[in-house]
Protein backbone atom coordinates (compact mmCIF):
# COMPACT_ATOMS: atom_id res chain seq x y z
CA UNK A 1 0.00 0.00 0.00
CA UNK A 2 1.08 3.31 -1.12
CA UNK A 3 1.83 6.82 1.15
CA UNK A 4 -0.98 9.34 -0.19
CA UNK A 5 0.25 12.11 -1.52
CA UNK A 6 0.96 14.86 0.38
CA UNK A 7 2.77 17.36 -1.69
CA UNK A 8 -0.63 19.84 -1.78
CA UNK A 9 -1.20 22.80 -0.65
CA UNK A 10 -4.64 23.26 -0.41
CA UNK A 11 -7.25 20.70 0.23
CA UNK A 12 -10.99 20.67 0.15
CA UNK A 13 -13.41 17.45 2.21
CA UNK A 14 -16.22 17.27 0.41
CA UNK A 15 -18.86 14.85 2.39
CA UNK A 16 -22.64 14.59 2.50
CA UNK A 17 -23.29 15.27 6.64
CA UNK A 18 -21.81 16.75 9.99
CA UNK A 19 -20.22 13.91 11.60
CA UNK A 20 -18.67 12.02 8.13
CA UNK A 21 -15.73 13.86 8.20
CA UNK A 22 -14.77 12.66 12.18
CA UNK A 23 -15.29 8.79 11.95
CA UNK A 24 -11.38 8.22 10.85
CA UNK A 25 -10.66 11.04 7.89
CA UNK A 26 -10.25 14.04 10.85
CA UNK A 27 -6.96 11.93 11.83
CA UNK A 28 -5.65 13.05 8.36
CA UNK A 29 -6.66 16.21 8.38
CA UNK A 30 -5.02 16.83 11.55
CA UNK A 31 -1.63 15.64 10.74
CA UNK A 32 -2.46 18.04 7.24
CA UNK A 33 -3.15 21.09 9.14
CA UNK A 34 -0.15 20.51 11.27
CA UNK A 35 2.29 20.62 8.07
CA UNK A 36 0.72 23.93 7.07
CA UNK A 37 -1.80 22.78 4.65
CA UNK A 38 -4.96 25.10 4.36
CA UNK A 39 -8.02 22.15 4.65
CA UNK A 40 -11.73 23.59 4.31
CA UNK A 41 -14.98 21.47 4.62
CA UNK A 42 -17.81 21.31 2.62
CA UNK A 43 -20.85 19.68 3.40
CA UNK A 44 -24.33 19.12 0.84
CA UNK A 45 -26.39 18.66 4.09
CA UNK A 46 -26.77 19.72 7.23
CA UNK A 47 -27.47 16.80 8.78
CA UNK A 48 -31.21 17.85 9.58
CA UNK A 49 -32.62 14.42 9.52
CA UNK A 50 -29.78 12.94 11.81
CA UNK A 51 -31.57 13.03 15.14
CA UNK A 52 -34.52 11.03 16.34
CA UNK A 53 -37.18 13.23 17.55
CA UNK A 54 -35.29 16.38 17.10
CA UNK A 55 -37.31 18.55 14.43
CA UNK A 56 -35.29 19.42 11.25
CA UNK A 57 -35.29 22.82 12.18
CA UNK A 58 -33.72 22.64 15.49
CA UNK A 59 -31.15 19.86 14.59
CA UNK A 60 -29.65 21.60 11.41
CA UNK A 61 -28.51 24.31 13.47
CA UNK A 62 -27.41 22.00 15.94
CA UNK A 63 -25.57 20.01 13.86
CA UNK A 64 -23.71 22.68 12.04
CA UNK A 65 -22.67 24.49 15.29
CA UNK A 66 -21.23 21.22 16.25
CA UNK A 67 -19.10 20.40 13.26
CA UNK A 68 -17.74 23.89 12.69
CA UNK A 69 -16.46 23.00 16.58
CA UNK A 70 -15.31 19.91 15.03
CA UNK A 71 -13.43 21.15 12.44
CA UNK A 72 -11.54 23.93 14.35
CA UNK A 73 -10.14 20.75 16.69
CA UNK A 74 -8.34 19.58 13.77
CA UNK A 75 -7.05 23.08 12.72
CA UNK A 76 -9.96 23.57 10.08
CA UNK A 77 -12.09 27.10 10.13
CA UNK A 78 -13.50 27.37 6.71
CA UNK A 79 -17.03 24.85 6.53
CA UNK A 80 -19.33 25.90 3.88
CA UNK A 81 -22.96 23.78 4.30
CA UNK A 82 -24.60 23.71 0.56
CA UNK A 83 -28.21 23.32 2.13
CA UNK A 84 -29.28 20.27 -0.09
CA UNK A 85 -32.34 18.23 2.09
CA UNK A 86 -30.18 15.46 4.66
CA UNK A 87 -31.19 11.69 3.37
CA UNK A 88 -32.76 13.24 0.26
CA UNK A 89 -29.23 13.54 -1.89
CA UNK A 90 -29.65 12.93 -5.50
CA UNK A 91 -26.88 11.96 -7.57
CA UNK A 92 -27.69 14.33 -10.78
CA UNK A 93 -26.78 17.33 -12.36
CA UNK A 94 -28.26 19.90 -9.62
CA UNK A 95 -25.89 18.29 -6.89
CA UNK A 96 -22.79 18.22 -9.17
CA UNK A 97 -23.20 22.14 -10.36
CA UNK A 98 -23.23 23.10 -6.95
CA UNK A 99 -20.18 21.20 -5.75
CA UNK A 100 -18.41 22.20 -8.56
CA UNK A 101 -19.16 25.94 -7.70
CA UNK A 102 -17.90 24.84 -4.24
CA UNK A 103 -14.47 23.60 -5.77
CA UNK A 104 -14.11 26.46 -7.90
CA UNK A 105 -14.48 28.74 -4.85
CA UNK A 106 -11.99 27.13 -2.90
CA UNK A 107 -9.82 25.89 -5.70
CA UNK A 108 -7.94 22.73 -3.94
CA UNK A 109 -5.26 20.53 -5.68
CA UNK A 110 -6.28 17.69 -3.36
CA UNK A 111 -9.97 16.59 -2.66
CA UNK A 112 -11.17 13.71 -0.19
CA UNK A 113 -14.81 12.53 0.21
CA UNK A 114 -16.10 9.67 1.86
CA UNK A 115 -17.49 5.85 0.50
CA UNK A 116 -19.58 6.36 -2.17
CA UNK A 117 -19.76 2.50 -3.06
CA UNK A 118 -22.87 0.37 -2.58
CA UNK A 119 -21.26 -1.33 0.36
CA UNK A 120 -19.60 -0.61 3.50
CA UNK A 121 -17.98 -3.93 3.60
CA UNK A 122 -19.90 -7.24 2.75
CA UNK A 123 -23.22 -7.11 4.11
CA UNK A 124 -22.91 -3.52 5.39
CA UNK A 125 -25.17 -1.35 3.42
CA UNK A 126 -23.77 2.45 2.63
CA UNK A 127 -26.57 5.12 2.90
CA UNK A 128 -28.09 6.41 -0.02
CA UNK A 129 -26.60 10.31 0.88
CA UNK A 130 -23.26 8.82 0.56
CA UNK A 131 -23.78 7.07 -2.27
CA UNK A 132 -24.93 9.89 -4.29
CA UNK A 133 -22.36 12.32 -2.69
CA UNK A 134 -19.33 10.41 -3.46
CA UNK A 135 -20.13 9.85 -7.12
CA UNK A 136 -21.35 13.52 -7.56
CA UNK A 137 -17.85 14.63 -6.02
CA UNK A 138 -15.99 12.74 -8.32
CA UNK A 139 -17.60 13.77 -11.34
CA UNK A 140 -17.75 17.73 -10.06
CA UNK A 141 -13.79 17.62 -10.21
CA UNK A 142 -14.22 17.27 -14.06
CA UNK A 143 -17.25 19.47 -14.28
CA UNK A 144 -15.24 22.17 -12.54
CA UNK A 145 -12.65 22.14 -15.00
CA UNK A 146 -15.00 22.45 -18.17
CA UNK A 147 -16.76 25.72 -18.61
CA UNK A 148 -19.33 24.76 -21.04
CA UNK A 149 -20.78 21.92 -18.91
CA UNK A 150 -22.57 24.43 -16.46
CA UNK A 151 -22.05 27.97 -17.93
CA UNK A 152 -24.12 29.84 -15.52
CA UNK A 153 -21.61 29.27 -13.11
CA UNK A 154 -19.96 32.70 -12.01
CA UNK A 155 -16.89 31.14 -10.58
CA UNK A 156 -13.86 31.02 -12.96
CA UNK A 157 -13.18 27.01 -14.02
CA UNK A 158 -10.68 25.49 -11.93
CA UNK A 159 -8.26 22.46 -13.39
CA UNK A 160 -6.32 22.46 -10.53
CA UNK A 161 -7.60 19.32 -8.70
CA UNK A 162 -4.92 16.66 -9.25
CA UNK A 163 -6.03 13.76 -6.74
CA UNK A 164 -9.45 12.65 -5.08
CA UNK A 165 -8.91 10.48 -2.51
CA UNK A 166 -11.92 8.17 -0.88
CA UNK A 167 -12.25 7.53 2.44
CA UNK A 168 -12.88 3.72 2.72
CA UNK A 169 -12.43 0.97 5.24
CA UNK A 170 -12.46 -2.31 2.85
CA UNK A 171 -10.25 -1.69 -0.85
CA UNK A 172 -7.39 0.96 0.08
CA UNK A 173 -4.79 1.51 -2.02
CA UNK A 174 -3.07 4.43 0.06
CA UNK A 175 -2.80 5.56 3.31
CA UNK A 176 -1.92 7.75 5.30
CA UNK A 177 -0.04 7.68 9.06
CA UNK A 178 -1.99 9.04 11.72
CA UNK A 179 -0.63 7.60 14.69
CA UNK A 180 0.08 11.43 16.15
CA UNK A 181 -3.30 12.52 15.65
CA UNK A 182 -5.43 9.95 17.21
CA UNK A 183 -5.83 11.89 19.92
CA UNK A 184 -7.07 15.17 18.11
CA UNK A 185 -9.47 12.95 16.16
CA UNK A 186 -11.14 11.57 19.42
CA UNK A 187 -11.93 15.06 20.58
CA UNK A 188 -13.15 16.24 17.23
CA UNK A 189 -15.85 13.46 17.00
CA UNK A 190 -16.61 14.18 20.47
CA UNK A 191 -17.57 18.07 19.75
CA UNK A 192 -20.75 15.88 17.90
CA UNK A 193 -22.00 15.30 21.42
CA UNK A 194 -25.46 16.03 20.83
CA UNK A 195 -25.81 13.43 17.86
CA UNK A 196 -23.78 10.66 19.95
CA UNK A 197 -25.59 10.79 22.82
CA UNK A 198 -28.89 10.46 20.71
CA UNK A 199 -26.91 7.00 19.19
CA UNK A 200 -26.22 5.27 22.59
CA UNK A 201 -26.10 5.99 26.55
CA UNK A 202 -22.51 5.46 26.38
CA UNK A 203 -20.42 8.30 27.12
CA UNK A 204 -19.78 10.51 24.11
CA UNK A 205 -15.58 10.54 25.11
CA UNK A 206 -15.79 6.34 25.24
CA UNK A 207 -17.80 6.39 21.91
CA UNK A 208 -15.63 8.52 20.43
CA UNK A 209 -12.40 6.68 21.33
CA UNK A 210 -13.86 3.22 20.07
CA UNK A 211 -14.87 4.81 16.86
CA UNK A 212 -11.74 6.14 16.19
CA UNK A 213 -9.44 3.53 16.75
CA UNK A 214 -11.83 1.28 14.76
CA UNK A 215 -11.18 3.10 11.85
CA UNK A 216 -7.69 3.83 12.13
CA UNK A 217 -6.35 0.47 12.69
CA UNK A 218 -2.88 -0.93 11.27
CA UNK A 219 -3.36 -1.01 7.27
CA UNK A 220 -1.69 -4.28 5.41
CA UNK A 221 1.26 -3.51 3.51
CA UNK A 222 1.78 0.18 4.89
CA UNK A 223 4.17 0.68 7.95
CA UNK A 224 2.37 2.61 10.51
CA UNK A 225 0.77 1.75 14.26
CA UNK A 226 -2.47 3.54 12.83
CA UNK A 227 -3.66 4.56 9.19
CA UNK A 228 -6.68 6.30 7.85
CA UNK A 229 -6.87 4.15 3.98
CA UNK A 230 -8.06 5.53 1.07
CA UNK A 231 -8.94 4.97 -2.87
CA UNK A 232 -6.64 7.46 -4.68
CA UNK A 233 -8.26 8.93 -8.35
CA UNK A 234 -5.60 11.17 -10.20
CA UNK A 235 -7.21 13.95 -12.37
Amino acid sequence: MEQIPEDWKRGVVIVAHPDDIEYGAAAAVARWTGQGKDVRYVLATSGEAGIAALPPAECGPLREEEERRSAAVVGVHEVEFLGHPDGRLQEGLELRRDLAAAIRRHRPEFVLTMNHRETWGPGFLNSADHRALGQSVLDAVSDAANEWIFPELTEPRWTGVRWVAVNVMVGATHAVDVTDTVDTAVASLAEHSRYLQALSDVPVAEQAREQIEMATGPKDGFAADRAVGFELFQF
